[in-house]
């Protein structure tokens, strides 16, 4: 048989990106929760206890581990991009034409304030 009857297409280069992992698809990992705590590292006991107060403040769970080696580095970067993220911005929703006019004079919005 010829392979010219059974040719079903190019076969595309680009591979689905689940397969090689290139997305993350498992949304419900929320770190700092219980499943899933923060890994964080500190140089000092005295440090340790200032992060602790951290996370407890944020109602955040978060394993934490001392490295008094020297030349250690902190890592507390997960916990300060958690700390630090905005809030949702909302912007007031316009008034449209027919709506009564905000200001309170009963008139439509198109023949008072607009």
């Amino acid at each position: 048989m010829s392979d010219k009857f059974f040719f079903k297409g190019r076969q595309d280069a680009r591979q689905h990106h689940t397969a090689y992992g290139g997305f993350k698809t498992n949304a419900s990992q929320k770190s700092g929760s219980k499943k899933f705590p923060l890994q964080l590292v500190v140089t000092s006991e005295a440090r340790k206890q200032e992060v602790e107060a951290l996370v407890a403040e944020a109602q955040l769970h978060a394993n934490i581990t001392i490295d008094s080696r020297e030349g250690a580095v902190e890592s507390i970067a997960e916990l300060t991009a958690i700390l630090n993220k905005g809030g949702t911005v909302t912007q007031p929703k316009m008034p449209s034409r027919n709506d009564p006019c905000s200001c309170g004079s009963g008139k439509k919005f198109k023949k008072c304030c607009a």
